[in-house]
């Protein structure tokens, strides 16, 4: 894949971010309004559907932006205890200090926070959403098991991430998406509560029944909306984020090489959340070749190792 060039590259994820920002209220306010159109026969008109829409879209939109004010400000330590991962010293290990330090002098980046998390899988994620809370994190098993210079391909992709501003945008969609999976769950809990209160004889009210399993189809459809654009977002930035790794140790070999030892001992067992584990250089919640890889290519989060791999090596 050829690298489009580091401003550009920047320009369109900067332009995603905002895309996102503004798409994700909107399809939680048309489902809403078709929330109103669906549940509320009595409506005769358009306009009384508005009325009432337009009575609660305020709401709505004030518990999304507070939601995502939190999620936005907690991200970094929410990740950092979902990883088990810890502050690397650089008494600890000079030798990724001296890495990161030469790549960024050579990329002309502020140097981010090194982690560590402690264990023998081969991993490594950057996350952060400013030059304060910046971070490469990489497992033990990754900086004992690669030499200098795939450990060196594996650092200027994560940094490639945060040059490119690829942490922010994924932080952006998974704070989104994770308004729609508490959703749905809050709807998926509601409707089976409500279904087991009329089955005891507690209720007959069949309407309020109608009602909950529409918002449970409206927030289910949203959650996959959402998520198809999430993952393909997802699945782009990691070619990208190769490809500048590339460009910029003009070793794109090492990283192909650093790859293929990573997908054979990718799992961190520390985590255990899903939209923790795409921020990963290799997914380690993601399932591998089967009978359904078709589907699982549409919800995957990063594209076949095999073909970053081949891509690589085309360089």
């Amino acid at each position: 894949m050829k690298y489009v060039g580091l401003q550009t590259q920047i320009w369109n994820n900067n332009l995603k971010s905002t895309i996102l920002l503004v798409m994700f209220p909107l399809v939680i306010l048309g489902l809403a309004w078709l929330f109103v159109y669906f549940t509320r026969p009595e409506y005769h008109t358009i306009s009384d559907v508005n009325r009432t829409f337009l009575t609660m879209a305020p709401w709505l939109i004030v518990g999304v932006l507070i939601w995502f004010l939190i999620a936005w400000s907690a991200n970094t330590s929410m990740i950092r205890r979902a990883t088990g991962a810890r502050p690397l010293e650089r008494k600890e290990n000079k030798r990724v200090y001296n890495l990161v330090e030469n790549l960024c002098i050579a990329s002309g980046m502020r140097i981010p926070k090194i982690n560590i998390i402690e264990d023998d899988a081969l991993n490594a994620f950057a996350s952060g959403i400013n030059d304060k809370t910046y971070t490469v994190t990489l497992s033990r098993g990754i900086i004992n098991k690669l030499n200098d210079e795939e450990l060196e391909g594996v650092i200027a992709h994560e940094l490639s991430h945060i040059r490119n501003r690829d942490v922010r945008l994924l932080i952006v969609s998974i704070i989104f998406v994770g308004i729609f999976a508490f959703l749905v769950e809050i709807m998926l809990r509601s409707f089976f509560y409500s279904s087991m209160t009329r089955s005891r004889g507690r209720g007959s009210d069949r309407g309020r029944g109608v009602t909950m399993l529409i918002a449970l189809v409206l927030a289910i459809a949203g959650f996959i909306i959402t998520s198809l654009f999430r993952f393909a977002i997802s699945r782009k930035r990691e070619y990208m984020a190769d490809a500048g790794a590339a460009q910029l140790t003009k070793r794109p070999k090492a990283l192909a090489s650093a790859l293929e030892k990573v997908s054979q001992n990718s799992r961190i067992e520390a985590v255990t959340r899903k939209d923790v584990a795409q921020l990963f250089i290799d997914n380690p919640k993601e399932k591998k070749k089967d009978l359904f890889s078709f589907f699982n290519g549409l919800f995957a989060t990063h594209p076949p190792i095999e073909k970053r791999i081949s891509v690589l090596n085309q360089f």
